[in-house]
């Protein structure tokens, strides 16, 4: 018989909003955005020495909520610089959400935003089939590797984008979260598609490793709070559950078995810990910088 679970991924109303919740019940934004003012600045100390022009390139750019702090410390570092900042984002609603942001930021005069309707493979093969190969000064990949059919193939093509003092930063789950454990154990019981993965840091690693490139890695502490998920019938707990099995009304479809033993690992160490009544979850994550 077949199984009532789909991914998440068929119903993209309901995944933005899973992920809309997960932004608001975990510290993954708050994260990143130290990250972006302590350790950037030395990150993106020399790609645009000499240069009158910066280019950005950012993959899976959503909202631009990281994208803007991102510039905003670029436009720190090199005042007065033109900085052309192309965006590949394939939700129109997304882009429509970043391009509202824009408008109501300041100080973005020196910076000129394309943005690429697309998935990141269709911006490579549309590039391959007009024949064009552009470099970027700095290309970051930020939470959007699960989104791709071929991790590998993908960190190469965009790799091999890079000036000769660029750098390709990417962000995604640690090899040490609470999303590993979880997925690990389960990933091959929840229904996914081609249209996502689950991948982490410990990938990235061994990929980056076997093609020999040189790379520095930083570990980011964040969690999510799911304590709503152990609340029967909350609305927000179905749609963090979705988001964490990235199935569709994960607890109105799984067998009961597969949801009993999901819930309690959850509240296990090697996924959560408990403090003052919460139940929150490791959504631990890496930086890692390549060089070209």
């Amino acid at each position: 018989m077949a199984s009532p679970m789909r991914s998440l991924f068929t119903n993209p109303a309901r995944y933005l909003q899973s992920f809309r919740l997960f932004l608001v019940n975990s510290t993954e934004h708050q994260c990143m955005q130290e990250f972006m003012e302590r350790q950037l600045p030395a990150v993106i100390a020399s790609i645009g020495n000499g240069k009158s022009t910066i280019n950005i390139l950012s993959v899976g750019g959503g909202a631009g909520e990281i994208d803007l702090l991102i510039l905003s410390k670029l436009q720190a570092r090199y005042p007065g610089v033109t900085i052309n900042n192309d965006v590949i984002e394939p939700s129109a609603e997304q882009i429509f959400k970043y391009k509202e942001r824009v408008a109501e930021t300041t100080n973005l005069e020196n910076v000129k935003f394309t943005w690429h309707e697309e998935t990141a493979y269709e911006y490579e093969s549309r590039m391959n089939a007009e024949k064009k190969s552009e470099k970027w000064d700095f290309i970051h990949m930020i939470q959007m590797l699960y989104y791709v059919k071929d991790v590998p193939a993908t960190i190469r093509y965009f790799h091999g984008l890079l000036e000769a003092q660029a750098k390709l930063l990417i962000i995604l789950v640690s090899g040490s979260s609470g999303w590993e454990t979880l997925w690990k154990k389960f990933g091959s019981s929840f229904p996914l598609d081609d249209l996502c993965s689950y991948v982490s840091s410990a990938n990235i690693k061994n990929i980056l490793d076997s093609d020999g490139l040189k790379y520095q890695l930083h570990e980011l502490s964040s969690h999510m709070d799911i304590t709503s998920c152990f609340i029967e019938g909350n609305e927000d707990g179905e749609l963090l559950l979705d988001f964490l099995t990235e199935t569709c009304e994960f607890s109105k479809t799984a067998p009961p078995e597969l949801k009993r033993q999901v819930m309690e690992e959850l509240r296990k160490p090697g996924c959560s810990e408990e403090r003052d009544g919460k139940v929150l979850f490791n959504n631990n994550l890496s930086v890692i910088v390549i060089e070209p």
